[in-house]
Formats: C-alpha cells, sequence, structure tokens
C-alpha cells in the first residue's frame, strides 16, 4: 500500500509521522520504501542522524526520483512525506497513493486548511480516489481545553475525509525523539506520547498485525 502523509500546512507534523511510521514498520520486519518529495528533506534529515548515530534498525528514504509506479512496484508498504514547496511532486504522489492520511492540529485554521488540501486531492483526476483519513495530531493535553474535541468534530462534519480516532498530543518527547533520530517509542517506550503513536500505528496497519 503506498500512503501518503499530506498536508497543505507547514509545520503540522508530517515528517514526524511518517518517520516514526517507518521505524515501526522496520520493527514489525515489515518491508517499507520511504520517499520525501518535500524540498525541505526533513525525513531525510532525520534519516541521515539516525544513520549517522548507528540506531537499528537503519532506514533508507529516496528522493523524488523514486516516485513512479515502476520504482515502487514490489515495494512492500510506501510511506511518502510530501509537502507543498513541490506542487508537480505532490500531484503526482496523490496520483500514484492508495490513502493520504493528514495530521491536523486544533486550530480553526487547520481546519480550513484540511479542507483546502481535500479539494485539491480531488482534483487530481484518476479512476479510483485515494481514501483520505484525518486525525488530530498536537492535540491539547489538558482536559479544560476544548479545542481539540472542537476541531475533530469540524473533521467530521467535512466531506471527503474519515476522521480517524487516535490523537497524538502536543509532547515535548515527540520532538526530542526526532532530533536524536529515534521514534517517539524508541526513546520513552512506556510514555504516554509512545502509547498515542502505537495506536495511531495499529489502527493504520491493522491488516499487517493480523
Amino acid at each position: 500500500m503506498i500512503t501518503l502523509v499530506g498536508s497543505l500546512k507547514g509545520g503540522s507534523g508530517k515528517s514526524t509521522v511518517a518517520f516514526n511510521l517507518g521505524v515501526w514498520l522496520a520493527l514489525a520486519d515489515v518491508a517499507c520504501q520511504l520517499v520525501d518529495i518535500d524540498p525541505q528533506a526533513t525525513l531525510t534529515d532525520v534519516i541521515e542522524v539516525r544513520q549517522e548515530e548507528g540506531f537499528a534498525p537503519p532506514l533508507r528514504v529516496h528522493d523524488k526520483t523514486g516516485l513512479s509506479r515502476e520504482h515502487l512496484q514490489g515495494a512492500g508498504e510506501v510511506l511518502i512525506d510530501a509537502g507543498t514547496a513541490d506542487m508537480d511532486s505532490l500531484r503526482l504522489a496523490l496520483a500514484l497513493c492508495d490513502r493520504v492520511v493528514v495530521p491536523v492540529q486544533p486550530s480553526q485554521a487547520d481546519i480550513w486548511s484540511a479542507q483546502r488540501f481535500i479539494r485539491l486531492v480531488d482534483s487530481v483526476a484518476r479512476e479510483t480516489p485515494p481514501e483520505v483519513l484525518g486525525f488530530i495530531n498536537r492535540g491539547d493535553t489538558h482536559h479544560a481545553v476544548r479545542e481539540t474535541d472542537e476541531a475533530a468534530a469540524a473533521l467530521v462534519a467535512l466531506p471527503g475525509i474519515r476522521l480517524i480516532r487516535p490523537r497524538l498530543s502536543q509532547r515535548t518527547v515527540f520532538r526530542r525523539s526526532f532530533s536524536e533520530g529515534l521514534a517517539v517509542f524508541e526513546l520513552e517506550p512506556k510514555g504516554k506520547a509512545a502509547r498515542e503513536f502505537l495506536g495511531l500505528a495499529a489502527l493504520l496497519y491493522a491488516d499487517e498485525l493480523t
């Protein structure tokens, strides 16, 4: 399956999600190919850090030259980290992928951005459109703050996207582990962030667990 992790907003956590999923799949002995088509190359940077530190399992990442049906055939699982600075590559990735995973931060601006991104996905001509899944990323951790629940409700109401239940909260360990070239569940395997992420991964790749 080809999964594109994408959004129109910079800083939405796309690379962090793609990297953690890539490590999780590698640890599960699932063949996975990572493709970084974002000119910022954040996913490429973190994998280079991981390689330099010698963490196992090692990951490899391809740039946009690996974005072709021929190259991706037989790759098992594919994860594409997609930004909007290269719209041609993004459109090509949308034409190839089986599903789109959209991290959405809990703000009205991010809901509007998600709505525009759905329209972009719909604008790419193809026989079978990809499944579009949205989840709340960097959600509030304080129970009194209602913005996260409100954003989830707004996503449910958007046509063309399906809200999935797992949420990732705004936790420092996501940034810290990423900067060290580690997945969050490698740095703090018993932490809340690890539990949140493992719930997301298990839902997205339920077929790989059976």
